[in-house]
């Protein structure tokens, strides 16, 4: 996410990422999960494949002082997705900025993983997804919640879960 998308971002969720658990995925060098701590994040569990980046990640984490509230996992979102286990009872701020292609290469595997993570949430998370013009907000459950906006190239959803009883 580049940096004047992920100010546009942090402006419009500010304080709904105090106390929130931020999933920072396809994280790459974590800016955007350290950025949610300095938010008032209660703690960020970061996301990256690419083994030399996550190193780059650990040291970045280091580098703040952040190691007790941070959890860097060197795995495939996908499949980290799907063997997630108990990450709290406390919402979540989930960042999800993947290459751009998998929106299109991946695009089953990409609404899945949106939709599990949504669906999975306890109530009062927030959700930012970043993808750009191909990809199309509506094929996501609760369509019409997502407030989308053009950064271009980037184009960003974000949803806020509410309960569905109030």
């Amino acid at each position: 996410m580049k940096d004047r998308v992920r100010e546009a971002v942090f402006n419009l969720v500010g304080p709904s990422i105090r106390g929130t658990h931020a999933l920072d995925l396809f994280a790459g060098t974590g800016a955007v999960g350290l950025e949610a701590l300095s938010r008032g994040a209660a703690r960020a569990t970061f996301i990256e494949q690419h083994h030399p980046t996550a190193a780059v990640l650990r040291r970045n984490v280091a580098a703040l002082g952040a190691d007790a509230l941070c959890e860097v996992v060197t795995a495939d979102t996908f499949r980290w997705a799907r063997r997630e286990g108990d990450l709290g009872p406390e919402p979540r701020a989930v960042f999800c900025s993947p290459p751009y292609d998998f929106y299109v290469d991946r695009l089953d595997e990409m609404l899945a993983l949106i939709g599990g993570l949504v669906s999975s949430s306890p109530d009062q998370s927030v959700f930012v997804v970043e993808a750009d013009r191909r990809f199309d907000f509506g094929l996501l459950a609760r369509a019409g919640a997502w407030d989308v906006r053009v950064y271009a190239p980037a184009v960003v959803g974000i949803h806020r879960k509410k309960s569905d009883h109030g």
